[in-house]
C-alpha cells in the first residue's frame, strides 16, 4: 500500500503539471481530504447503531447458535478462528449484509469483525491470513440484489432494469472464487510468509478472547426461550409475519400488478401514482425489518434489549475516530488521480489491448474507477447509462460491473485502519487479482446472457 500511495501522489501531480490541471489538483486535495472526514463521521451513527444490533443478538445467545450452523462452510475457509468465536459471528453477519445490499449495516459488522479477529493476531500491525481472506470476500462484492444499480437503469428508461440480476450474481460469484482461490495461494508462498515480519508479539496462550461466547453459555441462553411465556414468542412472531407482509403488498402495488387502485382489494387505500419498480421497496423496508427481527429475536429470548443495545453500542466512536487517517490518505490519493488526468490516460492506453477481446472501451472508465472509488463509479456508470442507453450493451456491462465488484481500496484502507495494520501481506495482491477478474467475468456474463448488441455512440448516430 505505501508503493501505491506514493505512485498516486507522483503520477497525479506530474500529470497535473504537463496537462495544466493544478487547479482541479489543488480542489480534489481539499474536497477529498474533506469528504474522508465527513464520511468518517458519517460511520458513527452506522457504526453505533449495528454493534447495538450486535450486543442484542449476543444477549439472546444467538451468535453462537449462528457461529455452529455455519460452522462447516466457514470452520474450513477460517481455521484458525473458533467457531464460537465473536469475529465468526461479525463476519457472518457482515457477508449476510453484504449479499442483501444492506451496505450501512454490513460496514460496521465488517469492522467489529476486523476487531475480533485482531485479538487472535500474535504479530499486531501484520495482517493474519484470517484477515485477509475475509477482505477477499468483502472486495469480491457478493450481492443478491444490486438495488441501487436497478435503480439507476430504472430512472435511465430501461425496460429491462431488474434484468442484470442473475448476471451481476453469475460474475461476482466468479470473482468472489478467484480473490479467494487466490489468497489461498498466496497466504503459503514464503514471500508471504508472517513470520518474515517480525517475531510473535503476544503470547499466544494469552489470544483467548475474554467475551467470547462460549458455546456451553450459548447453549444456555438458547435454552431460556422454551421456558418464557408463549405469547412472547407468538405476538414477536406475529409482528414480524405482519410487517412482512406489508413490505410484500407494497412491492406487488409498485410492480405494476395493479394499475390503479380499484382493480384490486389488495390496492385499496393506496396512492397509485407510485413507481412501476418494485426493487426500491426492498431498500426501503428491508433496513428496518432486520432491526426489527434482531429485537423480537431478543423479546423472545428474555433478553435486557436496551441494555444489551447499549452495552455494545458504545464501542462506535472510539473505532471510526482511529479510521480517520487511513481514509483521509486513500481517498485524497485517489482523487488527486482523477482529477489530473491520469484516469483519461490510462483508458486511452489500455484501450488497444482490450479492443481485440471485444471488450468496449466506453466500458473501460468503469472497471478502472470501480476499485478506487464508488461514489465516482455510480457516476461514470450514470453518464453510461445516459450515453449509450441502459439497454445497450455498454449500459448491461457497466451494470454488471458496478452491482458485482466493489471498492477495493476503501475497503482495505478503512477496516485495516480500524486495527492499525500496516503490514498487509498477500491482501491487496489477492484483492487486485480479483478486480481484473471482476471485468472479465462480467465482460463474459454479459457476452451470454446479451450478446454483442452494436454499440450505440451518439457521434456517429447524428
Amino acid at each position: 500500500m505505501n508503493w501505491i500511495f506514493l505512485a498516486l501522489i507522483v503520477i497525479s501531480v506530474v500529470t497535473a503539471a504537463f496537462t495544466g490541471r493544478m487547479p482541479k489538483l489543488t480542489e480534489a486535495t481539499i474536497t477529498s481530504s474533506k469528504s474522508a472526514v465527513e464520511l468518517a463521521l458519517g460511520l458513527i451513527g452506522q457504526m453505533t447503531l449495528w454493534l447495538g444490533m450486535v450486543g442484542v443478538l449476543r444477549e439472546a445467545g444467538l451468535m453462537g447458535s449462528i457461529g455452529r450452523g455455519l460452522k462447516p462452510v466457514l470452520g474450513r475457509l477460517f481455521p484458525d478462528v473458533p467457531a464460537d468465536h465473536p469475529a465468526m459471528s461479525a463476519m457472518i453477519m457482515n457477508i449476510a449484509a453484504n449479499m442483501l445490499g444492506l451496505g450501512n449495516a454490513a460496514t460496521p459488522f465488517g469492522l467489529k469483525a476486523m476487531q475480533e479477529l485482531d485479538k487472535l493476531n500474535t504479530r499486531k500491525g501484520v495482517a493474519t491470513n484470517s484477515m485477509a481472506l475475509f477482505l477477499a470476500i468483502n472486495t469480491s462484492g457478493v450481492a443478491l440484489l444490486p438495488v441501487t444499480v436497478i435503480a439507476l437503469r430504472a430512472s435511465a428508461g430501461s425496460k429491462d432494469a431488474t434484468g442484470i440480476i442473475i448476471p451481476s450474481l453469475l460474475s461476482t460469484l466468479f470473482t468472489c472464487l478467484v480473490t479467494v482461490t487466490v489468497c489461498k495461494l498466496l497466504e503459503k508462498r514464503p514471500m508471504f510468509a508472517v513470520e518474515k515480519y517480525g517475531p510473535v508479539t503476544v503470547d499466544e496462550t494469552k489470544l483467548k478472547a475474554p467475551d467470547a461466547v462460549s458455546l456451553e453459555k450459548a447453549e444456555e441462553l438458547a435454552a431460556l426461550a422454551p421456558k418464557l411465556s408463549p405469547w412472547r414468542q407468538w405476538f414477536a412472531v406475529g409482528i414480524v409475519l405482519a410487517v412482512a407482509l406489508a413490505m410484500i403488498r407494497q412491492m406487488v402495488i409498485q410492480t405494476g400488478f395493479c394499475a390503479t387502485a380499484a382493480d384490486s382489494l389488495i390496492c385499496t387505500g393506496v396512492d397509485p401514482a407510485v413507481q412501476s419498480f418494485g426493487g426500491s421497496i426492498l431498500s426501503d423496508w428491508l433496513l428496518p425489518l432486520l432491526i426489527l427481527t434482531i429485537v423480537m429475536l431478543g423479546f423472545t429470548r428474555g433478553a435486557r434489549v436496551y441494555e444489551a443495545f447499549i452495552g455494545s453500542a458504545k464501542e462506535g466512536f472510539q473505532t471510526v475516530v482511529g479510521i480517520i487517517p487511513f481514509l483521509v490518505g486513500v481517498l485524497v490519493a485517489i482523487g488527486m488521480f482523477r482529477a489530473s488526468g491520469a484516469m483519461e490516460m490510462l483508458v486511452k492506453a489500455l484501450t488497444p489491448l482490450v479492443s481485440p477481446f471485444g471488450f468496449p472501451a466506453e466500458a473501460l472508465p468503469m472497471a478502472l474507477i470501480r476499485p478506487l472509488s464508488g461514489s465516482g463509479a455510480l457516476g461514470v456508470m450514470s453518464e453510461g447509462l445516459k450515453a449509450y442507453g441502459p439497454d445497450s450493451f455498454v449500459g448491461y456491462l457497466v451494470s454488471v460491473l458496478n452491482g458485482s465488484t466493489e471498492t477495493t481500496f476503501y475497503v482495505l484502507a478503512l477496516y485495516f485502519g480500524a486495527v492499525q495494520v500496516k503490514v498487509m501481506r498477500h491482501t491487496l495482491a489477492a484483492c487486485v487479482v480479483g478486480d481484473f477478474a471482476g471485468p472479465f467475468g462480467a465482460f463474459i456474463v454479459c457476452k451470454i446472457f446479451f450478446g454483442a448488441a452494436p454499440l450505440i455512440v451518439p457521434a456517429l448516430s447524428k
